[in-house]
């Protein structure tokens, strides 16, 4: 059973999205209740959201939707991957504003900014907050900026850090060769972990199992199976395969582990790193 840490929910008369106007594919609502559908039929058993990209003050009204959702009956929703700004100089406000017992971490969006701006004394001493705050940093970086996650993570040894979609890896144009050298040395870093999640869209449209199998086995290799975990990435996933084929091909990579590796990937790690009962 999995604990799907990666799930874009998308409700755009409530929350402003400006990004979606450039990707028509996904420029539409993306429901709970859709989701839930195939969650329940694919072994997904709970599941945090992670923040859309929504215009920035429209955050809180993100969070509280996920608040509504998580108080369903028999509700999968676990809680929020909260978005930020931790560049901006009101930030220990915002922090302090959170609701912990829906906010499980935090992430910033670091390929839509320039990449100078995770570098700043500002922006890092934040970061250093939210792990003294008990949270998790999601990095959101390409495959090209993995050099500055690293830098970011160095700055920051005391909070715990979640590297989303593998880092980005380029498998449309083979980047593996480089991806990998960054990866091998960012896994370095205890306090890293790496989130499998939706690395389809990332691929040509006919990818098959073994596109997809050596960036998998090295993020497996050089993280180990206590700082692994699975993620969606719904509806991104959808750009070049169903939510179900996602899971299917996850299956399929991990047929051969172990029941404890299964779990710790599949759960267990996700719920020591964000707190989940």
């Amino acid at each position: 059973m999995f604990i799907d840490t990666h799930l874009h929910l998308v409700a755009r008369k409530r929350i402003p999205y400006p990004w979606l106007k450039d990707v028509p594919a996904l420029n539409r609502d993306w429901s709970y209740e859709d989701y839930e559908v195939s969650a329940r039929r694919i072994g997904i058993t709970g599941v945090l959201h992670m923040e859309v990209d929504c215009a920035p003050e429209y955050i809180a009204t993100e969070n509280t939707w996920v608040s509504e959702l998580m108080s369903h009956p028999d509700s999968l929703m676990r809680g929020a991957i909260s978005s930020a700004r931790p560049e901006d100089e009101n930030f220990d406000a915002f922090l302090d504003t959170l609701d912990l017992s829906i906010v499980k971490g935090i992430r910033r969006v670091l390929h839509v900014v320039p990449d100078d701006v995770s570098q700043t004394d500002r922006f890092r001493e934040n970061v250093r907050k939210i792990g003294k705050k008990g949270l998790p940093f999601d990095i959101c970086v390409l495959q090209r900026q993995l050099d500055i996650a690293t830098a970011l993570v160095d700055a920051c040894p005391d909070t715990v850090f979640v590297l989303d979609h593998c880092g980005v890896p380029d498998i449309a144009r083979d980047g593996f060769a480089d991806w990998s050298k960054s990866i091998t040395d960012l896994a370095k870093r205890q306090n890293v972990n790496a989130k499998i999640s939706g690395i389809s869209a990332y691929a040509k449209p006919d990818w098959t199992l073994d596109t997809l199998r050596p960036y998998v086995e090295h993020i497996i290799e050089n993280f180990g199976w206590k700082r692994v975990v699975w993620g969606s990435d719904s509806p991104v996933c959808t750009l070049n395969s169903s939510l179900d084929q996602w899971m299917a091909a996850t299956q399929a990579l991990i047929a051969n582990v172990s029941e404890t590796e299964k779990a710790a990937f599949a759960s267990e790690n996700a719920k020591r790193i964000w707190s989940l009962q």
